[in-house]
């Protein structure tokens, strides 16, 4: 867990947020200009939720996302060229091109994977928690899910199990309000569709601020303690808000008149630069390191857009986890 309790330590937590929003910037940009092909599922105005809780793990933990994932990738070692040039099929891409924005994955570092399918990562969750109780690693492993996933029989057959094991396992609900187009409260009975859940199964949750990176933090790091300690999982709802429309050709006219705007007033990084100066860190000093970010994200485009195409070879090899195609019976 990286200490982020010391004003350097949230100017760092500031600055990767700040890497987050600029490359969901240039994905959207890249995209308008023709880089990008398929669709893309804009995190920004979600920061908060994945590097809050990274900065309350420890390396080795796991994480699995959805297909909005970019943030996740990032917060779990993953850097913005690796990422933009995996959108652009290049072959320096994270998963070599292959995987595109829903599939963003860097095993090493704990991200194992983005899913495109709703729901379908939770149970995959579950079991890597499983391996590490086996294993006695230590390890906690999160699911990052939105708030259409709680209507889908995957998340509750999740959480029926870890409970029934008491697996080390954090579901952290990104709750935006919105299932793709439809307003979540329109189709859900209870107020909290993740955290209203929970005690069904018998499992602690909370609700919390999504877009306050600290409180993020301090909400997975007494998650993970209870996990550490062998009891069992834990629900976290985080209430946060996506600046773009689901996808890359959703205007999000459904949206009532000035939503985007209330909740652009609580933008992660507004809040986080609030804290900052809170604790007397200059605006100098933030304006720098969203420089600095900017930078790092300038360089990966440059970097993505001249690596070389993927290698159609590429396309048949990493089926198996031995690296390779053939079918084994």
């Amino acid at each position: 867990m990286t200490e982020t309790t010391t004003a350097t330590g949230l100017l760092e937590l500031h600055e990767t947020m700040a890497v987050i929003r600029a490359t969901e910037k240039a994905a959207h940009d890249l995209f308008m200009s023709g880089l990008v092909k398929g669709t893309t599922h804009l995190a920004a105005g979600h920061e908060a939720v994945a590097v809050g809780a990274r900065a309350a793990l420890r390396d080795g933990d796991y994480a699995f996302a959805t297909y909005r994932g970019h943030h996740h990738a990032i917060a779990w070692g993953a850097t913005p060229e690796e990422c933009l040039a995996e959108l652009m099929q290049r072959s320096t891409g994270l998963n070599k091109g292959k995987g595109g924005s829903m599939h963003l994955t860097k095993a090493a570092t704990g991200m194992l994977g983005s899913y495109a399918i709703v729901g379908a990562h939770l149970p995959m969750a579950v079991g890597a928690a499983w391996s590490a109780r086996l294993r006695g690693s230590g390890q906690v492993a999160v699911a990052f899910f939105g708030d259409g996933a709680t209507n889908i029989g995957a998340f509750h057959e999740a959480l029926n199990l870890a409970a029934v094991w008491r697996l080390p396992v954090l579901f952290v609900c990104e709750n935006n309000f919105y299932m793709e187009y439809t307003p979540i409260a329109s189709v859900t009975a209870t107020e909290h569709p993740a955290a209203g859940r929970a005690p069904s199964y018998g499992l602690p949750a909370e609700v919390v601020d999504g877009n306050d990176v600290v409180t993020v933090r301090d909400a997975v790091a007494r998650a993970a303690k209870r996990a550490r300690a062998g009891d069992g999982p834990t629900v976290l709802e985080a209430h946060t808000y996506r600046h773009y429309g689901h996808s890359r050709t959703d205007p999000a006219k459904y949206r009532p008149d000035g939503e985007l705007e209330r909740w652009l007033e609580r933008d992660p990084l507004t809040v986080s630069a609030a804290r900052l100066r809170a604790t007397g860190t200059g605006d100098d000093e933030i304006a720098a390191a969203e420089d600095r970010a900017a930078a790092v994200v300038d360089a990966a485009i440059a970097a993505a857009e001249a690596a070389p195409p993927a290698d159609l070879a590429e396309a048949f090899t990493d089926v198996w986890a031995d690296g390779g195609s053939a079918w084994r019976t």
